[in-house]
């Protein structure tokens, strides 16, 4: 079993991950504006993060400024992070990918979680994130969160009253 409860994160731990990580790919990342890819690889280039971005469908082109990769394998360089847009079904063989690639942490994305994937990296040495986001986590840790809207009351799923 592992040491680290991926229902409820401690702090500290996530905080360690987003300090040491400089590098990230991010699977699934699309140059769809409104995509929440998008904003995620914005809000981490703007701090400072390398991101390679992987899409096999948009591979060769660009997302910001930074050449798309159709796979872990075709990353030029050895990635800290392997963060994952896809689903939890999908997060088992990327997650098999990160470990043979050498990352040293896979995040999975808000709504995705594959406890089994989880088991095999951290058998592997590497550290696990599950259904959390690396942007709302390092603008939380940050104190910043209020400035994207988030717990705000401007940005909110409720129908507002007319």
């Amino acid at each position: 079993m592992s040491a680290v409860n991926h229902d409820r994160y401690d702090d500290a731990y996530l905080r360690r991950i987003l300090r040491d990580t400089k590098t990230i790919a991010m699977v699934g990342a699309s140059a769809n504006w409104n995509r929440p890819s998008y904003f995620a690889m914005k809000y981490l280039l703007d701090r400072g993060y390398k991101i390679l971005p992987v899409n096999p469908a948009a591979a060769g082109q660009e997302i910001m400024g930074q050449k798309v990769f159709g796979s872990l394998d075709d990353l030029p360089v050895k990635v800290d992070m392997v963060d994952i847009f896809r689903n939890s079904q999908a997060a088992g063989p990327i997650t098999d990918e990160a470990i043979k690639h050498g990352a040293k942490v896979v995040w999975m994305q808000l709504g995705v979680r594959n406890d089994e994937a989880a088991e095999r990296a951290e058998a592997a040495g590497l550290k696990v994130v599950m259904n959390r986001c690396p942007k709302i986590e390092h603008s939380r840790l940050s104190g910043t969160i209020e400035w994207h809207g988030i717990a705000s009351g401007v940005i909110s799923s409720r129908k507002r009253a007319l």
